[in-house]
């Protein structure tokens, strides 16, 4: 195996005899070529354009297949079993759509011929041919650009999964993916030709993220500013983690008034801001901090665990009856809601002992979105005018077990009184509970939301700088970003296809990012590597 698309590949060069993610070989080759039949797939999707034919099946199932590959997502080699074989089936489903309507039906791309092995080693040696580095003339740069582009279009997918569930999609968002994916298979193109269609991801991430913006807001409402415990209450307990909405609504519908404290984990977090879900008087608080230490939160947990999507790791003995997945998560043993159905989760909650007792604990603020914040504008706006408010820092992004995380806690300690802290995503609980005060009634920290609410901070950025009449590069904003997995790499692609330079990433900058390619970046947009927070501060703020 080799893979290298986390940010914790294995000695910051590639995994080679098992994921750091503890993704086995044989899950490895199976993704490989998953993605190497939806190269295949798109090509006909593509073909079927033409003619006038666009397959809502097959656009759920490349959205799918893709979220599927995603780091922390699914574990079990069965599942991709079955998700090979039906991809093949829609391919030449497809074909035969195509070759009735007049079109291309044949394609001569080996990708679009594929047959899958009628068992799971046979699967496994076809998977192993078709990895990254199957392609032993492939040019350095056009290789890691084509797997940039691909972790994007990966990360854009998950966006575009959350958005479908809650009933949005956009043709244009999954024919993008089909471009992207049948791009890679293209000898012809070059470097210049595939920095132009990784910026395309970012624009098409964008929209992605916007709607699914509109899906959560439209079905939840707003967030609101919200005061979030992170003590406990005497009683059953289930704790939710990962990042779906829709599937934390339907829990707590299901477990109204049997007795069942609902408490969130991880980048479920700031789901307690919006209206629709907290006004569920079960919906207790938060327990527990980010992805990676979940083996020691979970494992102390006295009640039912639901893991929503990415993020999961592989579960300790001490938990995995007690642990159950849904959605796209899978882990070989761990039993799997399909239907949202949670009575096993909640039958599971019942039979544990829950909390004892009441746990006490200090509170946390979030629902800091784009309306929220928008909302205080002119105050905001004030307060820079003032120079009351001297620099905003988004510091934001995955968090991971890998050293050097501990800059951000550093950076947000020693951000000066007058400036203020945007954050999202899970690499906020490096500093998400301390107290950094408020200026003029402007909490100094501002919880965004998830990595899914990007689109918020985005938002947020584009009023300012029209409100002061400049660009966001020209704002009083500094971007210091963290980074994990694939959504993070296609929020920093649309970042990108936006303009916006001078951000700051860490803890380590990409494996598959060439020196190349990292010159092209550093050129282009002046994307650094974070160095110290004492260092980067002062080229900051001078």
């Amino acid at each position: 195996m080799f893979c290298f698309q986390c940010e914790q590949t294995a000695g910051g060069t590639g995994c080679t005899k098992g994921g750091v993610c503890g993704k086995t070989p044989e899950v490895a080759a199976l993704q490989d070529l998953l993605i190497y039949e939806l190269k295949g797939l798109s090509l006909g999707a593509l073909e079927a354009d033409k003619v006038g034919i666009h397959d809502e099946e097959v656009d759920r199932f490349t959205v799918e297949a893709l979220f599927s590959t995603l780091t922390n997502v699914d574990f079990d080699p069965d599942r991709f079993v079955v998700l090979l074989n039906q991809g093949v089936k829609l391919r030449e489903q497809l074909r035969e759509k195509v070759k009735k309507a007049g079109g291309k039906a044949d394609i001569a791309d080996e990708s679009a011929l594929f047959q899958p092995a009628a068992t799971l080693e046979g699967l496994v040696a076809q998977g192993d041919k078709v990895g990254i580095k199957s392609d032993h003339q492939a040019d350095p740069d056009v290789l890691a650009l084509k797997e940039l582009l691909i972790y994007g279009i990966k990360g854009g997918a998950a966006y575009a999964d959350h958005a479908r569930i809650l009933g949005k999609t956009d043709a244009a968002i999954t024919r993008f993916l089909y471009e992207a994916l049948a791009a890679t298979r293209n000898a012809a193109l070059g470097v210049n030709d595939l920095v132009s269609l990784v910026l395309k991801c970012g624009e098409i991430n964008l929209k992605t993220m916007e709607l699914l913006d509109a899906a959560h807001t439209e079905a939840y409402g707003h967030p609101v500013p919200t005061a979030v415990p992170l003590g406990a209450k005497k009683g059953k307990a289930i704790l939710v983690s990962g990042h779906d909405l829709k599937d934390l609504d339907e829990l707590l519908q299901q477990t109204a008034g049997k007795g069942i404290n609902v408490y969130t984990h991880g980048e479920m977090l700031p789901t307690h801001g919006y209206p629709g879900l907290k006004k569920h008087p079960h919906f207790y608080g938060h327990y527990g901090t980010a992805w990676q230490n979940q083996k020691k939160e979970f494992a102390a947990f006295p009640g039912a665990i639901l893991m929503t999507t990415n993020c999961i790791q592989k579960p300790a003995e001490s938990y995995q009856d007690n642990i159950f997945t849904a959605g796209l998560v899978g882990w070989p043993g761990v039993t799997h809601i399909a239907d949202r159905n949670f009575t096993p989760v909640i039958e599971k909650a019942l039979a544990l002992h829950g909390f004892p007792e009441d746990v006490p604990g200090k509170s946390v603020l979030v629902g800091f979105g784009r309306n929220a914040v928008l909302g205080v504008a002119d105050k905001v706006i004030e307060g820079v005018k003032s120079k009351a408010i001297r620099h905003f820092f988004l510091v934001a992004g995955c968090d991971g077990a890998k050293p050097g995380r501990n800059y951000y806690t550093e950076f947000v300690e020693k951000v000066p009184k007058d400036c203020v802290v945007l954050t999202l995503a899970c690499g906020k609980f490096r500093f998400f509970d301390k107290d950094l005060g408020d200026i003029g009634g402007i909490p100094r920290l501002l919880d965004i939301g998830q990595c899914n609410d990007a689109y918020s901070a985005i938002a947020i950025a584009g009023a300012l700088a029209n409100a002061f009449g400049c660009g966001v590069n020209d704002l009083p904003l500094s971007m210091v970003l963290s980074w994990y997995e694939q959504k993070a790499v296609a929020i920093l692609l649309t970042l990108l296809h936006l303009g916006i330079r001078d951000i700051r990433l860490g803890p380590s900058l990409p494996a598959f990012v060439t020196p190349n390619i990292l010159n092209v970046l550093v050129q282009n947009f002046n994307i650094m590597p974070i160095s110290t927070p004492d260092e980067d501060l002062k080229a900051i703020l001078g």
